[in-house]
């Protein structure tokens, strides 16, 4: 193998001083812009009676107030921009519970950064200079696809810009225009490689030779499946809209072993999700990353609700994150859609003839991950109606989340009550 070291930039070469002391000074600079520029953290920051001027060392970032997706919910969609409008050259957005959008902006020098990250992630994944990229990611509000398309055409790609869905198309392109990288969720690479082989292909006699996997939770032995039936090597990258979208956190192919944090651009502290108090590396919580060098929103210690562990540097001397273990919320992510009850809970009552009393029930068929809404007809729709009723919600589901899930319609009372807290989500998977 090529000496990777002699590829990379030279902050990826950086010892742990040299490391620390730019993460630093780049802390102290967006605590200043996020104080001087967005009213909430003014307020945040004052009600917690601390100050950028605070912010002496890096464990005094412990200090500061945590920001959650709700403070970005109850502020959209500007009030956590620290610049003028018209300087914002893009904006993301990511649903939330409630069904309204987060929104996300980026000004050109945002754009600019995201994009070298995922050219980073791309090459520590092993992709270089010519390789032609496939990009199986939604594109749109999603930074999926547009993140990977930016960073695959700033590392010197060809970029495929294929996007989701239209299966038969996918593996047709595969065949004919020879990608080296596949971008794209692990599940729907699955369905890929099932497709080819519908076709009489072997997907080991593809071009591809890596696939950079993303916007899902997977396992080990997913790993070990995709790389025996396709013949790659795959990696792991890590993002979220909130903090830029994909490339905060990316695998080396030349170990494996976890994504290492992008620690020249995001602050990483993992926190107790009961107390909020700061643990230390290697000890399992819930991810917390702030924000150094984003200029149109620069976030705070956000509380990501990933479950992981922070462990030592070995490819780099950046930190790695363990394998996303589970989140701290009710979010189903399924085949790679992020979706909440309550999303489910609103398209249901559009529906006539359905009552507001359901479950979302997580199943495994295979290897894949299904949801089955169990969801009772109102007492007056007769039994012949409740079957079109379901169809109308499995419809309502595509076009509005954009997965595909079953609907069983039960007659009234079948679904149990609760006197408290609604047990919205039965998750019947078992356990990998």
């Amino acid at each position: 193998m090529a000496d990777v070291r002699a590829e990379l930039e030279p902050i990826e070469r950086a010892g742990v001083d040299e490391l620390r002391a730019v993460q630093l000074e780049r802390l102290r600079w967006s605590l200043r812009h996020a104080y001087e520029h967005v009213p909430h953290y003014r307020a945040a920051f004052d009600a917690a009676g601390v100050h950028p001027d605070d912010c002496r060392s890096l464990a005094d970032l412990a200090r500061f107030p945590l920001t959650t997706k709700e403070d970005l919910r109850q502020r959209y969609p500007f009030g956590m921009f620290a610049v003028p409008r018209e300087r914002i050259a893009r904006l993301h957005a990511s649903s939330g519970t409630t069904g309204r959008p987060t929104l996300v902006g980026y000004t050109a020098a945002d754009v600019r950064t995201w994009a070298r990250l995922v050219a980073r992630s791309i090459r520590a994944a092993g992709g270089r200079p010519g390789d032609r990229v496939h990009v199986a990611y939604g594109y749109g509000l999603f930074t999926g696809g547009l993140g990977a398309h930016y960073g695959a055409e700033e590392l010197g790609c060809t970029v495929i810009p294929v996007s989701g869905g239209m299966t038969e198309r996918q593996a047709l392109l595969i065949r004919d225009l020879a990608p080296d990288i596949i971008m794209v969720t692990p599940s729907y690479l699955l369905a890929i490689l099932d497709e080819l082989e519908r076709q009489g292909v072997d997907p080991r006699g593809t071009t591809l030779r890596t696939g950079i996997f993303g916007a899902e939770p997977w396992t080990g032995d997913m790993r070990a499946e995709l790389e025996r039936r396709a013949g790659i090597d795959a990696v792991d990258i890590y993002g979220l809209s909130e903090v830029m979208g994909p490339g905060v956190a990316c695998e080396c192919v030349e170990t494996k072993d976890g994504p290492h944090l992008w620690e020249d651009h995001f602050y990483p502290e993992v926190i107790d999700p009961e107390t909020g108090a700061v643990l230390p590396d290697g000890e399992p919580g819930e991810l917390v990353l702030t924000s150094l060098t984003r200029e149109a929103m620069p976030v705070v210690r956000y509380r990501t609700r990933d479950l992981t562990r922070l462990l030592p540097g070995t490819a780099r001397a950046m930190r790695r994150m363990e394998r996303v273990t589970g989140r701290t919320d009710d979010m189903i992510i399924l085949r790679g859609v992020n979706l909440f009850p309550t999303q489910i809970e609103e398209l249901i009552l559009r529906v006539p003839g359905l009552s507001p009393h359901f479950q979302c029930v997580l199943d495994r068929h295979g290897r894949l991950d299904a949801l089955t809404v169990r969801v009772e007809r109102r007492a007056d729709t007769p039994a012949d109606g409740a079957e079109e009723a379901g169809r109308a919600l499995v419809r309502l589901v595509k076009s509005t989340i954009g997965v595909t899930v079953a609907v069983d319609v039960t007659g009234p009372g079948a679904v149990e009550r609760s006197t408290g807290k609604m047990r919205r989500v039965l998750d019947r998977r078992p356990p990998r």
